[in-house]
C-alpha cells in the first residue's frame, strides 16, 4: 500500500506521527469507452465553451456558479488563506461511547500506521486506551483541503481514521406514510418477531459475494478466451405484492426454517391458537361404527327368510293334499266367525 497522508494524531500534549492509508478499495470491473467498429479508445478533450480553445491543466481553476450565467473563479492562492486547522494535524476532540455516533455518519476508512520508530509506543498506548474504555476518539482532520469530522477507533489492533458526513449533511427523512396512523395487530408483530428470530445469526463477511461482479468476469473470460461457457446465476423467483401479510409471514419463517434445516413447527405452536374437538362431538361421533351393523341385521333379514321358505318348500314339495286340507281347515275356522256377526 502507498500512504497517501502523513501526519500526526494529537491528543493533549501527546503527538503521534501516523502515515495514512485507504483502508478500502473499490473492485468493481472498470471499463473503457470505445469505437463499436473498430474498439479505438474514445478520448475528450477539455475546450472552453467561449473560445472552442483546448484548454491545459493549468489553465483549469475552479469555478462557482452564482446563477444567471456570473462563475465566480477561485484559484489556489484563496484556498490557501481558508482557516484550516492544520493541513497536516488529526486533532483529538472527545471520546465518545462508539454507540452513539449514527452510522449514516459514516464515510470513508483508513489506516493509521506510525511513522518511525518514535510514533510506535505513543500509538500503542493511544490504541490501549481505547480498547480498556471501549470508546471511539472524534476528530477534525484536513484532508485534500477539505476539513472534516472523523473517527479514529481500533480494528484488528490498528487505528483507523473514519471520515464522516457533517450533520447538516444527511438529509431528513420527510416522507408521508411517517404520519399516517396505521395500527399493527400484535400477531403480526409477534409473526414478524418470529421472523426475524428463525433468521438470525452471526455475521460473517467472508460468506457474501458480489455475484453480478463474478458473473461479469466469467463473460469477460470467455470473450479472451480463458474460458468456454458462462454458467448461468439461479434466477430469483419474481416478489408478489403482499396480500396476506399474516400468510406472507408464516410462509416466510416455514422457508426461513428450511433453509437453515431446522423442521417446521406445528400450526397451532406458530400461530398460537390451537384447534381443539370438544369432548361432546367427540361422543357422538363414537356411535357412528354401530351402523354397519343394523345394515348387517337388515340384510341378514332376508337371507333368514328364503331359508325358512326353502325348508318349508322341502317339506311339503311332495304332498299337494296336505296343503288342501290345510286350506279346507282354515275355511271351516273362518265359519263360525262370519255366522257369529249375522247373529
Amino acid at each position: 500500500m502507498r500512504a497517501i497522508w502523513k501526519g500526526a494524531v494529537s491528543f493533549g500534549l501527546v503527538s503521534i506521527s501516523v502515515k495514512l492509508y485507504s483502508a478500502t478499495e473499490e473492485k468493481d470491473i472498470r471499463f473503457h469507452q470505445v469505437h463499436r467498429a473498430d474498439g479505438g479508445r474514445i478520448k475528450y478533450q477539455r475546450v472552453c465553451a467561449i473560445d472552442g480553445e483546448q484548454v491545459s491543466y493549468d489553465q483549469i481553476a475552479k469555478g462557482y456558479d452564482v446563477g444567471g450565467g456570473e462563475i465566480v473563479v477561485l484559484t489556489d492562492d484563496d484556498f490557501k488563506n481558508l482557516p484550516l486547522t492544520s493541513s497536516r494535524a488529526i486533532e483529538v476532540l472527545e471520546f465518545v461511547p462508539n454507540e452513539q455516533i449514527d452510522p449514516i455518519l459514516y464515510d470513508k476508512a483508513y489506516f493509521l500506521e506510525p511513522d518511525g520508530a518514535a510514533g510506535v509506543k505513543p500509538y500503542l498506548l493511544l490504541r490501549e486506551a481505547l480498547e480498556n474504555v471501549d470508546r471511539v476518539a472524534v476528530v477534525k482532520v484536513a484532508l485534500r483541503q477539505r476539513e472534516t469530522l472523523a473517527t479514529v477507533r481500533v480494528h484488528e489492533g490498528v487505528l483507523v481514521l473514519n471520515t464522516m458526513l457533517w450533520p447538516d449533511e444527511v438529509r431528513e427523512a420527510a416522507f408521508d406514510f411517517l404520519d399516517d396512523d396505521v395500527k399493527l395487530r400484535p400477531q403480526e408483530v409477534k409473526m414478524a418477531a418470529s421472523l426475524v428470530d428463525s433468521m438470525s445469526g452471526d455475521f460473517r463477511p467472508e460468506e457474501f459475494t458480489d455475484s453480478y461482479r463474478e458473473a461479469l468476469q466469467q463473460v469477460i473470460d470467455v470473450k479472451i478466451g480463458k474460458k468456454d461457457t458462462v454458467v448461468q446465476p439461479t434466477t430469483e423467483e419474481p416478489i408478489a405484492p403482499t396480500i396476506d401479510l399474516m400468510a406472507a409471514l408464516r410462509q416466510s419463517v416455514e422457508r426461513a426454517r428450511a433453509a437453515r434445516g431446522g423442521a417446521a413447527e406445528p400450526e397451532e405452536k406458530r400461530t398460537g391458537h390451537a384447534t381443539v374437538t370438544p369432548i361432546k362431538k367427540a361422543a357422538k361421533a363414537e356411535p357412528e361404527p354401530a351402523a354397519p351393523k343394523k345394515a348387517t341385521s337388515r340384510k341378514a333379514e332376508p337371507a333368514k327368510a328364503a331359508s325358512t321358505r326353502a325348508a318349508s318348500a322341502k317339506a311339503g314339495s311332495g304332498d299337494d293334499g296336505a296343503k288342501k286340507s290345510t286350506a279346507k281347515k282354515t275355511a271351516a275356522k273362518k265359519a263360525p266367525a262370519k255366522k257369529a256377526k249375522a247373529a
